[in-house]
């Protein structure tokens, strides 16, 4: 499915003014399309807020310098908020919108999604959805060039910094000679790979470092070492002087253990239950598994939430998953 770029550009043209917002627990593509929509909406005369539901993490503040991002509940109470449009963007699911969610339900506002996930829920809105591409920050771009905007340093380095996060640094299987050819553009526009690396990568609090030693320290391996999984507990944060947004791509880290093909994580919420990251590099389709409990993402990575117990979830959620695995391994 590809978006369909002539009608996006004349749904842009009848507004004025937009708000835009993405997934709680934002990550660098959230964030980075976020930041590089409202950019190249600016570019063409728009008023544009920036409203999420949950703070950026502290880890990734660097993306937003001028901290233009509003949170909900915080800078902006739901009453304050009107637009000609809202647009959704890394996302298309009521759960992930948190209580931002609740103002699009309310809002007369038009609505419209920009995504790259599979699946969607009835959002009320126009859906601009490219299942192919490797990040959201990627339809930006294209989204740029449908409205005849020429990028700048502003939206290519939060940009690069979400098709570069979401492709694993271009490890991932989604990445393509496209996605390439669009990096090199966000570097003759001012991007900068070595700065945005050290950003992401070399800022790690004690804290973190710690977090993610107690994670790997439970890492269990099943199946003659297909499978790999985790877990963090909302302990852990004050036992360690970790946030929660540390557990970021911590399941990454156990996919670097030789002939693992699958990996889970469950991570305690602060309000109850449990994150799920699922993360394979087998037949195993993280998207399905993921929709069985809720959630949705792509083949390779997906996400779901589970109430319950530590037992409890990782019981009905690891039956599902070995079965999977041991299936796709006998192969």
């Amino acid at each position: 499915m590809s978006v369909d770029w002539k009608a996006f550009v004349s749904q842009i043209s009848h507004y004025e003014s937009f708000v835009l917002t993405s997934h709680i627990r934002p990550d660098c593509d959230a964030l980075g399309s976020e930041l590089g929509m409202a950019e190249v909406l600016r570019a063409i005369g728009k008023k544009v807020r920036i409203i999420n539901a949950h703070r950026t993490p502290q880890s990734l503040e660097f993306i937003d310098p001028a901290g233009t991002i509003e949170v909900l509940g915080d800078d902006v109470q739901p009453e304050q908020i009107s637009a000609d449009c809202i647009m959704v963007l890394d996302t298309s699911a009521w759960p992930q919108l948190g209580d931002m969610g609740d103002v699009i339900r309310r809002s007369r506002a038009d609505k419209m999604v920009l995504d790259h996930h599979v699946g969607e829920d009835d959002l009320g809105a126009r859906m601009y959805k490219d299942y192919m591409a490797e990040a959201t920050g990627h339809l930006v771009v294209q989204a740029a060039d449908a409205l005849g905007v020429s990028l700048t340093r502003k939206m290519a380095v939060p940009l690069f910094a979400a098709i570069a996060t979401d492709t694993g640094w271009f490890r991932f299987g989604s990445v393509t000679p496209a996605t390439y050819h669009v990096v090199a553009r966000l570097l003759e526009a001012g991007a900068v790979p070595a700065e945005i690396y050290s950003d992401l990568y070399e800022r790690d609090t004690i804290g973190r470092l710690r977090l993610r030693g107690l994670i790997l320290s439970r890492t269990q391996i099943e199946i003659e070492g297909a499978l790999a999984h985790t877990y963090v507990l909302k302990e852990d944060f004050e036992k360690t002087g970790a946030s929660p947004s540390d557990t970021e791509d911590a399941i990454n880290l156990t996919l670097t253990v030789n002939g693992t093909k699958a990996a889970v994580i469950f991570v305690e919420q602060m309000r109850g239950g449990f994150k799920l990251s699922f993360r394979s590099r087998c037949a195993m389709d993280c998207n399905e598994m993921a929709r069985r409990f809720g959630g949705g993402g792509h083949k390779a990575a997906a996400g779901a939430f589970q109430e319950g117990t530590l037992e409890q979830v990782q019981k009905r959620v690891l039956d599902a998953v070995r079965a999977e695995v041991a299936a796709a391994v006998a192969v």
